[in-house]
């Protein structure tokens, strides 16, 4: 797949790059005392087969389909939350799938619609994911999804994966009707830890969503698997790393 300027496109693509993280901006979350860590949900859910069954339906025209499905998905979450009409995740996923049919002059059959949604059920972790989580719980490290999918897909994907037992009450964005980078959604993390700041990392998969976490006053930690380029939003995350064991490896554990 190829870069685009979309950005509700970037959030679900994956791929690998070197340790970007810089030394200063690591030890100085090394030197607070880190006590939970706020994740995106795509930092620990693996999208791809969501492209790939949409390819399956729709054979060649999967990627376009996806491309401008992604784009909407997160563009919807943004309008609705500036125009104080919130629905959920799930509704804003299927309102977007039905724009990007009509919008790529695909026949977007009830079935092939269900098929899809139902994908969204049937994630799991990325690879990298599990072994991370059981190390940093290990550590005394309270952690949570912080993130605009549903209550009922993040249970989905914590039972696809066997992570039971190691991540608290999801905090979707569900609890406060806003969805990110408002710093409602955000808030969150400090409601439910009970903690400061500075005490929570918060982990994105999206440069803006990192850029939101980090002007909201997080220390934070982008996983950057696809090797996209910085947003130009005025606010840096403090490291950037391709994986969980980078993640662990910034705070400490």
């Amino acid at each position: 797949m190829t870069v685009q300027s979309s950005l509700g496109r970037r959030l679900l693509l994956g791929g690998a790059i070197g340790l970007l993280a810089n030394p200063m901006r690591r030890s100085f979350a090394q030197s607070k005392s880190v006590k939970a860590i706020a994740f995106d949900g795509f930092v620990i859910i693996d999208p791809r087969p969501v492209a790939m069954r949409a390819e399956e339906l729709f054979p060649g025209q999967g990627a376009r389909l996806m491309e401008v499905w992604r784009s909407r998905q997160f563009e919807y979450t943004w309008l609705r939350t500036l125009s104080r009409r919130y629905v959920d995740f799930g509704q804003v996923t299927r309102e977007a799938l039905a724009f990007a049919a009509t919008a790529t002059k695909l026949d977007l059959t009830a079935e092939k619609r269900d098929r899809l949604m139902q994908t969204f059920l049937e994630l799991k972790a990325w690879p990298d994911v599990a072994p991370a989580l059981r190390e940093l719980k290990g550590k005394g490290i309270c952690m949570a999804f912080l993130a605009n999918p549903t209550a009922r897909m993040f249970d989905a994907v914590v039972r696809n994966s066997g992570l039971e037992g190691l991540l608290e009450e999801h905090l979707s964005t569900d609890r406060v009707q806003a969805y990110k980078p408002d710093p409602r959604a955000y808030q969150m993390g400090l409601d439910a830890f009970g903690l400061g700041r500075e005490e929570i990392v918060f982990a994105a998969s999206a440069s803006w969503d990192a850029a939101g976490a980090k002007a909201f006053g997080y220390p934070t930690f982008w996983i950057n698997r696809a090797g996209l380029p910085a947003e130009e939003l005025g606010a840096a995350p403090d490291a950037v790393g391709t994986g969980m064991v980078d993640l662990a490896r910034f705070i400490g554990a």
